[in-house]
């Protein structure tokens, strides 16, 4: 299985209407080219510790934060290849560091404690930061619809539309369905811009010309906020 291991780079985000996204869409017509996978269901979950110490700490928007999540693309089996992701940002620079395995071996090793038989090195950094936490729970299941598009002039530059983002605490496995409660506006799009560099200057002049400005928007700090915390101050559990 070849996939990119490493990125480092900017991930911008901004939150559409449906006439901003249409304009931008058509402003990237001749630069940006959809992926071969067209629109995809990315499934997550997202582990923390029993206190949720991860979520709160990225709320606090602290120049340094880092979290850990499961990735699958399709609804998995238990031998189907995930992705474990180690995320960091520092100084507004997103450091994301991932490695390959079947869906039960990485449930086994991120939230079950089981050694990981593979040894390299984003094995060991994601093996350091789950010691470093103590003991990590799957804390939410997150899913979204996503198109992604990439530059047609071989640059890194890529921009991804999210829609459909749901969420939810109960079934917190990639192998089941994907439900839950919905943490976008009616009609808001979620768009991000990853690059090494800078915008460039069509992308620059659109976002200007519709008045798109950047968002602080965390898919699992907005679920914390919206139904984790709630539900821990006694309120109503929403999934």
């Amino acid at each position: 299985m070849s996939y990119q291991s490493v990125f480092r780079r900017y991930e911008l985000k901004y939150l559409l209407t449906p006439v901003q996204k249409k304009r931008v869409l058509e402003a990237m017509e001749p630069y940006m080219k959809l992926d071969e996978y067209g629109r995809t269901t990315i499934r997550n979950i997202y582990c923390d510790t029993p206190s949720y110490r991860l979520v709160r700490q990225s709320l606090e928007r602290p120049a340094y934060k880092e979290k850990l999540r499961i990735r699958s693309y399709e609804q998995a089996g238990p031998s189907s290849p995930v992705f474990v992701e180690l995320k960091k940002k520092w100084d507004g620079v997103v450091y994301k560091r991932r490695v390959a395995l079947p869906e039960r071996e990485a449930m086994d090793w991120i939230c079950g404690g089981t050694p990981c038989l593979r040894q390299e090195q984003i094995i060991r950094e994601i093996e350091y930061f789950r010691c470093f936490y103590g003991a990590l729970n799957p804390a939410a299941f997150l899913s979204y619809e996503r198109e992604a598009y990439y530059a047609g002039d071989s640059s890194d530059f890529r921009v991804t539309f999210d829609e459909s983002i749901l969420c939810r605490q109960r079934n917190i496995s990639l192998c089941a369905g994907v439900w839950g409660v919905p943490l976008l506006g009616q009609g808001q799009t979620l768009m991000e811009i990853k690059c090494s560099a800078g915008i460039p200057l069509w992308m620059a002049a659109v976002l200007s010309e519709q008045g798109i400005r950047k968002a602080s928007y965390s898919k699992y700090g907005t679920a914390y906020e919206k139904m984790i915390y709630p539900y821990l101050q006694g309120g109503r559990q929403y999934a």
